[in-house]
């Protein structure tokens, strides 16, 4: 590392006008020794080497003034139908075909949910080490076409599913959960295996902790069987290894950053995975892959063990095939432990059954479901851009038509929809809080230049993002926060009137609702036509690769804070009315 030049008058110069503030003569004669000090005071602390596991001394609240915790007594989780195949066969037969490398059978296996696989385990229809082993050859047969894996966890897998059949044997049933294959976003911590946050220079990085989340799962006795990708630090689908793909169209990535979790899921690799999203890293991969994907409350799981990006935003969540799934998930991962302080330790995760329907106020917001209108053009606009604004808005377009159908949807189960608006806040300028965040977080490897061994070196990339926030003063971030405040208030006036807002998945509301720290379900809502516009550009792994026919939509669901059972209950009815969520690629 470099020695700081000296500095001089002309230098707050230039610091004054990135701060949009003016200075005399007089004022930076009498800053330049302050300012010197304090340079001196942040190179003391910069010798601290904090590690990424230091959480700052202050924490995010997602409370609003006068908020009130949702009744989560007396919730019930509802048994789901046997799948259509299964209920005739008799029990000793499943073992067979769960050996059987016939795609048919081991489909039936691989995507089926949670329940049906739980039942079949506490029955002892079929064993653990037999569907583990079934998940481990999926996953080394599709990964090459994949990349959705960085480290498989066999050994530890095959052990553990031992156990969990032994104790079933026995007697001793954990659950839901007991020896279900799962797999893990490779920014959380895993005892024995590398921790490589799919960054280049961290391929070998090994931290000697499970975290909480890990630790929580081997108590509910599911059975970890792979470490997934994600973009690097947790940005996009690009990692050290690849561009993790979408399992419906491998030539396109699976969107990020929680990429190998998604696209695992959606090939039937494992049946659920953990992933993490600070600001659409659950929704993007999941409306890309056609999984179900849930963003907890903010403070609703505890994150150690887990790579930090930013403190106030982080957020991990499953995701499943299946809405219930990823309640069954939660129940077992929610709740507070004695490190990460901003998990609460008075809300608790209760699955909710049925839904009284005439009580629930279900809105919608009216503005994101209007028909799309074609951008004007720029006065300096070239033909080719020309030509990308035309194509979005087809794309748009099209799909618009899937969002709107929801609402027929909705009200034909018998709902009454309530419009509403989002509040007319600068969301994305308030949302630079999460690069200040992330920029404090990889700090160190920013001032070394270990950052530009990242695979991406755009200026949309972590490493001009980790630069460009140094010149983000202490002050704005501040500001920031207090503007996060004013969201918070708004966001709590909003779900004054309703329970649940239905919504696009992309769209203001997704930086929004980050920023304030409400859950959501990303649910499947069917599959684009034959006659659905091609990408922008059909090129093996171009990031303009995204749709086309064959490809899944999404919709979302948004909740009350802390009251995310109730809107999985919600999602869960919405599924089994429309069914998209059982479609899976043929891959």
């Amino acid at each position: 590392m470099s020695e700081s030049p000296a500095i001089t008058t002309e230098m707050l110069d230039a610091a004054a006008a990135i701060a949009g503030i003016t200075l005399t003569d007089e004022q930076k004669k009498m800053m330049l020794g302050d300012v010197i000090n304090q340079l001196k005071g942040l190179q003391a602390i910069r010798d601290l080497h904090l590690p990424n596991s230091v959480a700052p001394a202050d924490v995010f609240d997602p409370r609003p003034v006068g908020f009130v915790l949702p009744n989560m007594a007396g919730n019930h989780l509802i048994a789901v139908e046997t799948p259509k195949g299964f209920e005739t066969r008799p029990a000793e037969n499943l073992h067979n075909l769960l050996a059987s490398e016939d795609a048919e059978h081991e489909a039936m296996f691989a995507f089926a949910g949670i329940v049906q696989l739980g039942d079949w385990l506490r029955h002892r229809a079929i064993t653990s080490v037999g569907l583990t082993k079934l998940y481990l050859r999926r996953l080394k047969r599709l990964n090459p076409k994949l990349l959705c894996v960085i480290t498989l966890t066999e050994e530890r897998a095959l052990r553990q599913a031992e156990q969990a059949d032994q104790e079933i044997a026995a007697g001793k049933y954990r659950g839901p959960l007991h020896g279900i294959p799962w797999g893990a976003k490779d920014l959380l911590a895993v005892k024995g295996y590398p921790t490589t946050w799919g960054a280049g220079g961290f391929e070998h990085q090994v931290i000697d902790e499970d975290a909480v989340v890990v630790q929580r799962l081997d108590a509910a006795g599911a059975v970890l069987i792979a470490k997934l990708t994600l973009g690097a630090l947790a940005q996009g689908d690009l990692w050290f290894g690849g561009k993790t793909r979408n399992p419906w169209n491998v030539k396109q990535g699976s969107s990020g950053s929680s990429a190998g979790p998604a696209s695992a899921v959606a090939a039937g690799c494992c049946v659920f995975a953990i992933g993490s999203e600070t600001q659409g890293s659950i929704s993007s991969p999941s409306t890309r892959c056609g999984a179900t994907g849930h963003r907890p409350s903010f403070g609703l799981v505890p994150r150690t063990g887990a790579m930090a990006l930013s403190w106030s935003m982080d957020k991990l969540g499953p995701i499943c095939h299946r809405a219930e799934d990823a309640a069954l998930v939660m129940a077992a991962i929610a709740g507070a432990d004695d490190q990460d302080l901003s998990v609460r330790s008075d809300v608790r995760f209760m699955q909710a059954g049925a839904i009284e329907m005439d009580s629930l106020r279900v809105g919608y917001l009216e503005s994101a479901f209007a028909e799309p209108t074609l951008r004007a053009a720029a006065k300096d606009e070239t033909a080719e851009q020309r030509a990308q604004r035309e194509r979005n808005f087809e794309q748009q377009r099209y799909d618009s038509r899937y969002d709107r159908a929801t609402l027929d949807v909705l009200r034909g189960m018998g709902i009454k929809l309530i419009p509403v608006k989002l509040p007319a806040l600068p969301f994305s300028s308030i949302s630079k809080v999460l690069g200040v965040e992330a920029a404090a977080s990889f700090d160190e490897i920013t001032r070394n230049g270990r950052v530009n061994l990242l695979t991406e070196q755009s200026p949309n990339d972590w490493p001009n993002q980790f630069r460009t926030a140094r010149m983000y003063s202490g002050v704005d971030y501040v500001q920031a926060m207090r503007a996060r405040s004013v969201v918070i208030a708004a966001m709590a006036k909003l779900f004054s009137s309703v329970d649940i807002i239905v919504t696009p998945s992309s769209g203001a509301q997704l930086t929004a609702t980050n920023l304030s720290g409400h859950p959501a379900v990303i649910l499947p809502n069917g599959l684009r036509g034959d006659d659905a516009p091609q990408p922008l550009d059909r090129k093996d792994g171009s990031r303009f690769n995204v749709g086309g026919p064959g490809t899944p939509v999404s919709i979302t669901f948004l909740g009350q804070l802390y009251d995310d059972a109730r809107l999985l209950a919600f999602a869960r009815m919405y599924q089994e009315k429309t069914r998209f969520h059982l479609a899976h690629p043929a891959l």
